[in-house]
């Protein structure tokens, strides 16, 4: 159920940001600048808020009520993009939906980690980001054809947006019941010094891990920059996005239920080699058929690798201490991705796609390098 509600809101929030820039360039007449301005924005918010709110579910000992609040949120912000007259209202609208995904990423994977049994909780995490990847490309399709359908009426397409977001809401609401939480130690701010060491070094090795992985993939955007350098037509050049999308749906399940089999570092390692590949196809590709080879492959190592990230943060970390350390792992994984799409942007501008990609797949050896600092999973049941 907690699938389907990232799903819904993924179809919702993808119709809107995928026609997002070009509603704010051709409709609204904002420069490329205030366009970076409000996505930069909007991602730092996401950023600042996903720690509080994993700790704040810790504190209270409740999850279900802070996702309703986040998921709320961004059902919420989807009219003002229809209702949007200038810029101004667009940067509202994203900040609402930015500070809901805050609010509700942390307390809904520790509520997959709370609802589902270890033996099977790679598999769980699997199957949440395999619904929210259906989503993610879905969200696009049905934009287009809707775009299509009522030529070009970008805030028709908004209003129709909000038809899932609700959808999402209704389904959290009714559908998920929150599990009794075990003992736990008395209350306090997990943020706290003696808290945060309860987190204990597997956690904080884990996080430095994903942090280096993810400085080695950067933002999917490059990859639609690729196939615009190889010369895809514009119009065509969102379907990288639903290759890559529809790839990283498929993979993210089964790579999920294999994680419960086998040692989590060799998964992870083998999802950085994936990367790795992908991202030299990506950068020395001369006809689009590579270039499609390296998305592809960019979608596979995702799905082998973000469910398991999740599962591997909910073995390590305290039940009581969960939402606290995925919105740590979360932020530190953020922060990294912004980094490493403004050393993307660099190296393009300053060198070129093909160097751009091939730090990336440097950078992939030093992740791997890492992941032999990590401790063998426990194994239950």
């Amino acid at each position: 159920m907690l699938g389907f509600v990232s799903l819904f809101m993924d179809v919702s929030s993808e119709m809107i940001h995928s026609l997002l820039p070009l509603f704010l360039v051709s409709g609204l007449g904002a420069s490329m600048l205030m366009v970076g301005v409000v996505e930069g924005m909007a991602e730092a918010t996401a950023l600042v808020v996903k720690i509080f709110s994993g700790a704040l579910s810790d504190w209270i000992g409740r999850r279900k009520g802070l996702a309703l609040l986040g998921y709320g949120l961004g059902a919420a912000a989807k009219p003002l993009f229809a209702l949007a007259g200038g810029v101004g209202l667009v940067i509202a609208a994203r900040f609402i939906d930015r500070v809901g995904k805050g609010i509700r990423g942390a307390p809904r994977d520790a509520m997959v980690a709370d609802l589902s049994p270890p033996a099977i909780r790679g598999a769980a995490f699997g199957l949440r980001q395999s619904l929210d990847t259906v989503g993610a490309f879905s969200g696009p399709l049905l934009a287009t054809a809707l775009m299509l359908w009522w030529s070009g009426d970008f805030r028709a397409v908004f209003w129709a947006a909000c038809v899932p977001a609700l959808i999402c809401v209704l389904l959290l609401a009714v559908g998920v019941k929150e599990p009794e939480r075990p003992p736990a130690p008395p209350a306090g701010n997990p943020l706290r010094r003696e808290a945060l060491a309860q987190l204990g070094a597997p956690f904080w090795r884990l996080a430095l891990v994903g942090a280096i992985f993810t400085l080695a993939r950067f933002s999917e955007a490059f990859l639609v920059l690729r196939a615009q350098d190889l010369g895809m037509t514009i119009a065509l050049v969102p379907l990288v996005m639903v290759a890559m999308n529809l790839a990283y749906a498929v993979c993210a399940f089964p790579f999920g239920r294999l994680a419960d089999r086998v040692d989590h570092r060799l998964l992870l390692a083998a999802g950085v080699m994936v990367l790795v590949i992908a991202d030299c196809l990506l950068g020395l590709a001369d006809h689009l058929a590579v270039l499609l080879a390296g998305v592809l492959l960019w979608g596979v190592h995702l799905g082998m690798t973000q469910g398991l990230l999740s599962a591997m943060v909910a073995e390590v970390a305290p039940a009581h201490l969960r939402g606290t350390a995925f919105g740590l792992f979360n932020l530190a994984c953020g922060a990294a991705m912004l980094l490493a799409s403004v050393l993307a942007g660099a190296l393009w501008d300053a060198f070129g796609a093909r160097v751009t990609f091939l730090v990336g797949a440097g950078l992939c050896v030093l992740a791997l390098l890492t992941i032999g600092t990590l401790r063998a999973p426990r194994r239950s049941g």
